[in-house]
């Protein structure tokens, strides 16, 4: 009886995990529209980041929270990973390639995870499933990268990006495991957004500006606007509530549907077509990651702050 009351009053936290990852898919199309609409990659994190920064101050009543030297630079170290390089190599590859790509090649993050957390934080030992699992999701990897032969183009570079992006965020997690127990998830994640702004800012005024005029147009302000203020903070606060009511693995398993949302996504808004080989590419890396979430002994965080 206790089960099923508490099946019953969970069952709305369920919902909220379905919509989270329908707002993190729709960020890829949202940058991508961004990324038409002029607005260069570094300008699209730096301003999405600022904006999130901002709110989250707000909303915790502008208290800032000092740390030890130590932790700072580990902060710095996780902003640049998980922020400035993470979201600019991804928005560069959005630009090159085609969403569905992007998406797939990025999937991997888990899985590159599980296996940095094996070699420095020994964490996890390597049996034959993860093994396994991890030539899988690689091979979907190849898969996409490859369809067309080795030839060196925008296409092959995009996705070389996408895998750079998906390392970069797997660093950051590592990185991240210093700090978390000694410091709130409030704390941390403002100081990532705040020093990810901070590294990616000099970069701004190394690239063409973009007019005022177009910053300031409906249709960029809503995009950049649901980016911050949706993707980057209210998403972030409401799937750490998720995994508080639910627990960590019954939410992280809505998070394979976050590939799968984001390339609906492309065909709804982009109108991006899907091929077969995106199709297999996809299933065989969602195919590997899961198999290597189920053979880990131990979970990484790998999506502390998301799309």
């Amino acid at each position: 009886m206790r089960e099923e009351q508490q099946n019953g009053s969970t069952w709305w936290y369920h919902v909220i995990a379905i919509l989270v990852i329908i707002a993190w898919g729709a960020s890829f199309p949202c940058t991508r529209l961004l990324l038409d609409a002029g607005i260069t990659p570094t300008e699209i994190f730096v301003y999405r980041s600022a904006i999130a920064y901002l709110g989250l101050l707000i909303f915790s009543r502008f208290k800032v929270s000092i740390w030890s030297w130590h932790d700072e630079l580990l902060a710095i170290l996780c902003g640049l990973t998980g922020g400035a390089l993470y979201f600019v190599l991804q928005n560069i590859a959005l630009k090159l390639t085609l969403l569905s790509d992007v998406v797939i090649v990025i999937a991997v993050n888990p899985l590159l995870t599980t296996i940095l957390a094996a070699i420095f934080l020994k964490e996890e030992h390597f049996s034959w499933k993860i093994l396994l699992s991890s030539m899988v999701a690689f091979a979907g990897v190849a898969v996409v990268t490859f369809r067309d032969g080795f030839v060196w183009g925008n296409g092959l570079l995009g996705n070389l990006l996408a895998f750079l992006a998906a390392l970069s965020w797997a660093v950051y997690c590592i990185i991240l495991k210093r700090v978390q127990g000694r410091h709130s998830t409030l704390s941390i994640t403002r100081k990532v957004m705040l020093y990810g702004t901070v590294c990616a800012l000099p970069v701004i005024f190394l690239e063409p500006r973009t007019p005022l005029e177009t910053l300031l147009r409906s249709d960029v302000l809503l995009n950049m606007l649901f980016l911050a203020l949706v993707c980057s903070m209210a998403a972030f606060f409401i799937w750490n509530l998720v995994i508080k009511k639910i627990g960590a693995i019954r939410s992280s398993n809505y998070l394979y549907l976050d590939p799968i949302v984001s390339i609906v996504m492309g065909v709804i808004v982009l109108n991006e077509r899907v091929g077969m080989v995106a199709v297999i590419g996809c299933a065989l890396v969602l195919i590997g990651v899961i198999f290597v979430e189920k053979a880990s002994t131990k979970n990484i965080p790998s999506k502390n702050i998301k799309q």
